[in-house]
């Protein structure tokens, strides 16, 4: 099989915009065929990736580049959407069906915790938990109480994060907040403090992917997509509420572990071998739990890695270069492209003072509501 690389990647900050999504999105997707050297009329095929944008909205937000006779296909999973596309596209490339795929990813999200209706059936709700703070705090109040986990520690990440964003012209927030700030910061759900979350926004992130052929003949040089992964866990390994159904093994694997494993072995690589990261840290506590999930450290040792600056820009296993979710904001379609944006200037050293010396293996990694998670790795 083909092998399958990234020539060209863009981004419309995320934040807040007075504009509509079609736009948001056509910057994105426009600035990623200029940064591919490839006109929209050369693309064969393309994915939009979201989850609060209506029916089409991947043909109407490319029919500002041109109208073509291409497939265009909207497709969502939760906070996993880019991922899911991002396979998509690669399973495309691989096939011989198509050698230039362009994937978007784009989101307008409405302000405040996201709607629960979106996600879980009305005797969910009505039986409770269902807006994600409460659930990530019950996660990481579990977390603290059977391996230590302090609030200092969770703190530090989002300390570690808002700092790294500074350096990034695409965050929503890029300012750097002192530890007795963001410990200080009013509570959302204990232990998650209003500085420690991340908060739902406007954004878009765009790919293009080709075969290695096409690449050859373009005389590019891409980024090889080394592993791509999308699965929904048997077991969602979060408290959430209560579920039509649940596997009864016990200790069952979550998400991330199944998803990341798979994205390994594909790859040929392990966590050892990756030199930056990009993760979910839709909460400061999550990111903890996620470097114990992808094999940084083992099961209850993530608050040791983020005291001992590891998961810095200049530690062994650099996490959130880009400021993370908590400092970019979560437009959830455009979310996982996003990461794989940033992974991209990171492999090719365009980072400037966020840049991780000599990376070569980038991985980025989402997860959200019914399990949805996916993996990426890249390398140069």
């Amino acid at each position: 099989m083909t092998e399958v690389y990234i020539l060209g990647a863009g981004i419309h900050p995320f934040g807040r915009f007075d504009k509509p999504y079609e736009a948001i999105g056509a910057e994105a997707a426009a600035a990623a065929l200029q940064d591919a050297g490839v006109e929209w009329r050369d693309i064969q095929a393309a994915y939009l990736s979201r989850m609060y944008l209506p029916a089409t909205s991947g043909a109407r937000i490319l029919r500002r580049l041109g109208g073509t006779d291409i497939p265009i296909v909207d497709i969502e999973a939760a906070c996993a959407s880019g991922g899911a596309a991002l396979r998509q596209a690669v399973l495309a490339v691989k096939s011989g069906e198509v050698d230039l795929v362009l994937v978007c990813g784009c989101e307008k999200m409405p302000r405040g915790f996201m709607d629960p209706s979106m996600i879980y059936a009305p005797w969910q709700i009505e039986l409770g938990m269902s807006l994600n703070p409460s659930y990530w705090s019950m996660r990481a109040m579990r977390h603290m109480h059977d391996y230590g986990t302090t609030d200092l520690q969770i703190a530090k990440v989002a300390y570690k994060n808002h700092r790294n964003s500074v350096h990034n012209p695409n965050a929503m927030y890029q300012k750097a907040f002192g530890l007795e700030e963001i410990l200080e910061s009013p509570l959302v759900c204990d232990p998650i403090r209003r500085l420690e979350i991340c908060a739902p926004n406007d954004g878009a992130a765009a790919v293009v992917v080709a075969s290695e052929r096409k690449m050859r003949e373009l005389g590019a040089n891409g980024i090889r997509i080394a592993g791509v992964a999308h699965t929904i866990a048997r077991y969602s390994a979060d408290f959430r509420c209560p579920a039509d159904s649940m596997s009864s093994t016990v200790n069952n694997e979550g998400p991330t572990e199944v998803t990341a494993r798979e994205a390994y072995q594909k790859a040929g690589l392990g966590p050892g071998d990756v030199n930056c990261f990009e993760v979910q840290d839709t909460d400061a506590f999550c990111e903890i739990e996620i470097y114990e999930e992808l094999g940084l450290c083992p099961v209850g040792e993530g608050g040791r890695l983020v005291d001992e600056g590891v998961t810095e820009i200049t530690g062994k296993h650099p996490v959130n270069m880009s400021g993370g979710l908590i400092s970019k904001g979560e437009p959830v379609g455009a979310s996982h492209l996003g990461q794989i944006v940033e992974l991209v200037s990171q492999l090719r050293g365009h980072c400037g003072p966020r840049q991780v010396e000599g990376a070569k293996v980038g991985l980025a990694h989402v997860l959200g509501a019914g399990g949805n998670c996916a993996v990426t790795i890249l390398q140069a």
